[in-house]
């Protein structure tokens, strides 16, 4: 993890620090300090420290212990074992803790990495004059959460979203475009349903053409020649496709509570002009060789059922282009143009051995280096409820779409049960940030290598790991802060003992800006969602457990505010990084 300022140190970290000071000949020596259920936290370090100084680990453990100048940090010290340390945290170290977190504003005392740089993230990516269904929905929520994780860790990030603009099917849409004129309505007279509705029609009957009518194949054939060529009206009619097209996604994507910039969307066609010198390159280099006619990249390690290489194809043996020269000019494109520093692709685990070949065809050319590296985020399969991929009652592709708006569907009946008071509009506004928070927390909390089952009665379910649950949970604290008013304020008070729920609370809360660092670093946002239930669900214990407006004393009142407004505060950024929406009012 990066290292961090004095303000923003957490008590794991002063503690490591602590440790490390009280036996200076051990060097720079990991304490190996973890939490621990026999205290609040262990430090396993001395066993592999003593080994290598070739000395007895109880001896070295009561040495550190009698070393340890920290009595404002640590209530108690016992030698366990073998040489394990068991370490109490005292009560007021860990109220200044987070009476520095809160005083750190928005960042909460989460770190800047020192080694930002500028990452560019291939995420979302629908196909032009094709519905976006099910299937496009990881790549979109999970490139979209890790974006705002890096951008609030300090990294530069830009878009890329990769669309579907080019190939074979242009043709036969342009062909039957020019012999039915006026069936494609401009773009901005059309909303996004009307837009995929228009488009679905064309495809669908040009596609009937297409199939039926060997003259109308040969002219769609000869109409992608004319694309690739660059001939003005094909290249028109095809830039309407596309308009029409970004209409629709838009639409999506603001129903996903998502920001996609136009800019940003840069597709297969950017590349075009790009291919025919990237296969040269790496013609020239030896990296890409001729075998059959086509222009390939072989791999030792990767071979086929028969044992033989399967190749990355740059060039087909009739001079067309594949994915790979697409993505090998991609990459180009952001090293030299962008001066990025880091790739991250989000596409299916499917194409993960395509990646793979392209990035090591990369690396053999320099354009990926120990400055330049690439990752490929390969997500699993959103599963139906039988464990089968989702699908329609009619075997049919779920669109994602209609998926989303009944989630919000099914997040009304939730949010009408809860609070009966609010007008019909407030319930909608509320049903949109539950419905669509369920969908995208119940992605982002399994971890993306990992198929999941889409189950919208446990998404939208205020029991167990969901959104919801973490939504009320802020909601519940937002009541409490409002029932206050001004009769007590959140005011830290360190001279207070805690009790059990308290402390539980305030270590988990001073663990915010070490575990969103090291989730930002392991592109998981999955561990971000853990932490975030786990904080509910400790704030729940410490709500049954705490009295807060009635507590005891004023000082223990204004305390346990206190510790409500950073976990709500906590709540908020953490569920602001995963592009879900806390509601004030459930």
């Amino acid at each position: 993890m990066a290292p961090v300022t004095s303000l923003t140190a957490s008590v794991h970290q002063r503690l490591a620090d602590a440790l490390t000071a009280a036996l200076p000949e051990a060097g720079v020596a990991d304490p190996l300090l973890r939490r621990s259920d026999r205290a609040d936290f262990q430090a396993n370090g001395i066993l592999a420290l003593a080994k290598k100084l070739k000395g007895n680990p109880r001896e070295l453990a009561a040495q550190v212990v009698s070393g340890i100048t920290a009595p404002e940090l640590i209530k108690d010290i016992e030698v366990s074992g073998p040489g394990f340390l068991n370490i109490t945290v005292a009560d007021e170290a860990i109220t200044r803790n987070l009476a520095a977190r809160a005083a750190d504003g928005d960042r909460l005392g989460v770190p800047l990495n020192p080694d930002a740089g500028t990452t560019v993230i291939d995420y979302a990516q629908p196909n032009v004059a094709k519905e976006m269904h099910v299937g496009h929905l990881r790549s979109a929520v999970i490139g979209d959460a890790l974006r705002h994780m890096l951008d609030f860790t300090g990294e530069k990030t830009i878009g890329r979203h990769h669309i579907g603009d080019w190939g074979t099917q242009f043709g036969m849409l342009i062909q039957y475009l020019i012999e039915n004129p006026g069936e494609l309505a401009p773009a901005d007279e059309v909303d996004g349903e009307q837009a995929m509705s228009n488009l679905n029609r064309i495809y669908k009957a040009s596609r009937a053409v297409f199939d039926a009518d060997e003259q109308f194949k040969e002219r769609a054939r000869k109409r992608v020649v004319a694309l690739q060529s660059g001939d003005k009206e094909t290249l028109d009619l095809w830039q309407r496709f596309v308009d029409e097209s970004k209409v629709y996604f838009y639409s999506v994507f603001e129903k996903l509570d998502m920001e996609v910039r136009d800019e940003e969307i840069v597709g297969e066609s950017a590349y075009n002009g790009m291919m025919a010198e990237t296969a040269r390159l790496l013609e020239e280099s030896g990296v890409a060789v001729r075998s059959e006619g086509a222009l390939v990249v072989f791999f030792d390690d990767i071979k086929g059922k028969d044992d033989q290489p399967v190749p990355l194809i740059v060039q087909k043996a009739d001079g067309g282009f594949g994915y790979a020269a697409s993505d090998l000019s991609a990459i180009r494109d952001r090293v030299v143009g962008l001066h990025a520093t880091t790739l991250l692709y989000v596409v299916d685990v499917r194409q993960s051995l395509h990646f793979k070949m392209v990035f090591e065809a990369a690396r053999r050319m320099g354009w990926l280096n120990d400055d330049v590296t690439a990752h490929n985020m390969g997500y699993g399969t959103v599963l139906g409820a039988d464990g089968k991929p989702f699908k329609t009652r009619e075997g049919e592709t779920v669109r994602l779409q209609d998926l989303l708006d009944e989630a919000v569907q099914r997040a009304a009946e939730v949010v009408r049960e809860k609070a009966r008071d609010l007008t019909e509009e407030e319930i909608q506004e509320r049903a949109f940030q539950v419905g669509i928070g369920a969908v995208k927390y119940a992605d982002l909390s399994t971890s993306a290598s990992r198929d999941y089952k889409f189950d919208l009665d446990q998404m939208v379910s205020l029991n167990g790991d969901t959104s919801v649950y973490l939504q009320y949970a802020y909601a519940r604290i937002q009541s409490i802060l409002r029932k206050a008013g001004d009769s007590a304020r959140p005011t830290a008070h360190p001279e207070l003992e805690l009790a059990p729920a308290e402390r539980a609370l305030g270590l988990h809360l001073d663990g915010f800006g070490a575990l969103v660092a090291d989730a930002t670093a392991e592109y998981a946002p999955h561990k971000l969602a853990a932490y975030l239930y786990q904080l509910a669900s400790l704030y729940t214990a410490f709500y049954a457990e705490c009295p807060v407006l009635k507590a005891d004393t004023p000082a223990q009142v204004e305390n346990r505010l206190f510790l409500c407004a950073i976990t709500a505060s906590t709540l908020h950024k953490g569920m602001e990084l995963l592009g879900i929406r806390t509601p004030e009012r459930l």
